[in-house]
């Protein structure tokens, strides 16, 4: 096996350290250079695409608080508002309450007034009628037709008469 030699073998490990030296020389004047520059670049894509996954998610969280302070905020305006309908409903069944209460008031004393009318109207017509009934029964009893100076004399104590007997 001539490459154990210890000739060759020497010589073979020179030119093996010679090449890996040029080889390495090779590598990092040419290829490590941009091999070293794409990782870096590779690097600076990646630090740039976390600060920018970083700014992304804090611009998310900012714009959560704000939205759940809008949300609280339009929480807050809608029970504003429906505690001011709930007041304006209850404002308007009262009123309703006065309304409807006055109305029937005012349809139970024009009912009263219309009740006395014809109270007073009936009662004005019995008196007549008694009256013109009296002077019928006098001129009977009479056998005369009476004055009409009698008549009201008559009617008028007829009446009299009458009034006594209902304030009884």
């Amino acid at each position: 096996m001539p490459q154990f030699e210890s000739h060759f073998f020497s010589s073979l490990i020179f030119w093996e350290i010679v090449s890996f030296a040029i080889l390495f020389f090779l590598l990092y004047k040419y290829a490590f250079p941009g091999i070293l520059s794409i990782l870096e670049e590779r690097e600076k894509k990646i630090k740039d695409s976390l600060d920018l996954a970083e700014r992304h998610q804090s611009e998310a969280e900012h714009k959560l608080r704000e939205y759940e302070a809008k949300l609280a905020a339009a929480s807050k305006e809608a029970e504003t508002i429906l505690a001011a309908a709930k007041e304006r409903a209850q404002r308007l069944m009262e009123e309703n309450e006065q309304r409807m209460t006055a109305d029937a008031e005012r349809i139970k004393g024009d009912a009263t007034r219309e009740i006395e009318q014809e109270r007073r109207r009936a009662i004005q017509d019995i008196r007549t009628r008694t009256t013109d009934l009296a002077l019928l029964v006098a001129e009977k009893v009479v056998q005369r037709t009476l004055t009409e100076t009698d008549n009201r004399r008559f009617a008028d104590e007829a009446l009299e008469a009458l009034s006594k007997s209902y304030q009884r």
